[in-house]
Parts: structure tokens; sequence; C-alpha cells
């Protein structure tokens, strides 16, 4: 059986679903989708901690579907800009897992991964699927993926 690994950019995510359908992405249906496909042996969803009940409950949530959720504190800075990235994290864990599984999937349209999926690839011939919001996914990412699935309304709550 297939050994899948999942990762996901929920902040991109969140806003190039709401931003483009103003719906959420159904990660239950995800799972269900995903899991018919392979064993998934490795879940991990990279958020930032602001604590309010509404973002805990969306976290619980992801937890509950088979989720490890990996928190960084969102730093608001005295200029009104943010910082809450998680792509150093995501990168770690990808080039980590890629030595024990057949798939890694990323949901991300960030560019910023194209190199990075390139490397598992080609370094460790492990298949690599990108899900995205197409308006909102970097060509370069679209490209270097094993294979690009639009994220579609038939995919949101």
């Amino acid at each position: 059986m297939k050994k899948i690994a999942l990762f996901v950019d929920v902040q991109n995510i969140y806003y190039t679903t709401r931003d483009t359908y103003g719906r959420a992405f159904n990660y239950r249906k995800f799972w269900s989708n995903i899991s018919t496909q392979g064993e998934i042996v490795s879940a991990i969803a990279y958020a930032t901690h602001r604590g309010d009940d509404k973002q805990i409950k969306f976290q619980d949530a992801l937890r509950h579907i088979g989720f490890n959720v990996k928190l960084k504190p969102f730093i608001q800075r005295s200029d009104g800009s943010a910082k809450g990235d998680w792509d150093v994290g995501i990168t770690i864990d990808i080039l980590d897992s890629a030595t024990s599984v057949d798939s890694i999937i990323l949901l991300s349209g960030d560019g910023d991964f194209d190199l990075l999926l390139d490397k598992v690839s080609q370094d460790y011939g492990v298949h690599t699927e990108v899900y995205g919001v197409p308006q909102l996914t970097a060509n370069s990412l679209i490209k270097s993926a094993g294979m690009f699935h639009a994220i579609t309304e038939d995919m949101l709550l």
C-alpha cells in the first residue's frame, strides 16, 4: 500500500479559498478522498495561534480528523504587518519524511516550495502532489509538482 504524507499550509489555504470562493476548505472530505489512495502515515497542518475560540475549535477539528497541528505564535509588528510563516518548518518536515513515504501531498499555493518539491522528487524519488486554488497558486509550484490538483468549489464547505 502506498505511504502518503500530507502537509497543509493552513493560512495559505484559508486565505486563498476565502478570497476566491468566500468559503472554507473541507478538510474532512479531503482526508476521506486521500485515504482511499493509500495509507496516510503522516499528516501535519501548520497554523498560527491567536488564541481565539473559533480558531481553537478549527484546530481541534483538524486533530479529530487525524492531523498533527503545529502552531506558531501570530506576531503583529508595530508597523501593522504580521508574521506567522511556516515555510522553514514545512520544508524540514517534508525533507524528514521523504525517505519513508511514496507520496508527498502539499496543500499550498506558495511558490517558495517549488525547489523543495523538485528536490524530494529528484533526490528521493518521491511522487509529489499540490492542491491549490489555481488563480492564487504560483506557476513555479504547479510546474514543480508531479501532479497539481485545483481546489474547486466541490472541495469546500
